[in-house]
């Protein structure tokens, strides 16, 4: 089974075809289909490594739908002085299918 590592977001992902995954925000339509260059791709002992990425080979994508991650709370204190501060966020994140490993 091949697979491949491709960067979004800030973040890097080891893919397969089939694959469902969280990514940070891409702002894009239901249905829209994306490409990745990929920074490695492998194939049982066969691995080659990009530089930055690999030349000739995209990683083929659909998306599924944009959605807001589960609550995440920031919390700063500061000992003895009385002081603490609570914040909640909720991650803007899109779920992409990987379709192809070309």
């Amino acid at each position: 089974m091949a697979y491949a590592v491709i960067k979004t977001g800030g973040k890097q992902y080891r893919v397969k075809e089939g694959d469902q995954l969280d990514v940070e925000n891409m702002n894009l339509e239901e249905g829209t289909k994306i490409e990745f260059a990929p920074l490695l791709v492998g194939e049982g002992g066969d691995v080659k490594v990009g530089a930055p990425v690999v030349d000739g080979s995209t990683v083929t994508a659909t998306v599924l739908g944009n959605f807001r991650g589960p609550k995440g709370i920031a919390f700063k204190f500061k000992r003895r002085k009385g002081f603490h501060k609570t914040k909640g966020f909720r991650r803007a994140l899109t779920k992409i299918e990987i379709n192809s490993i070309a």
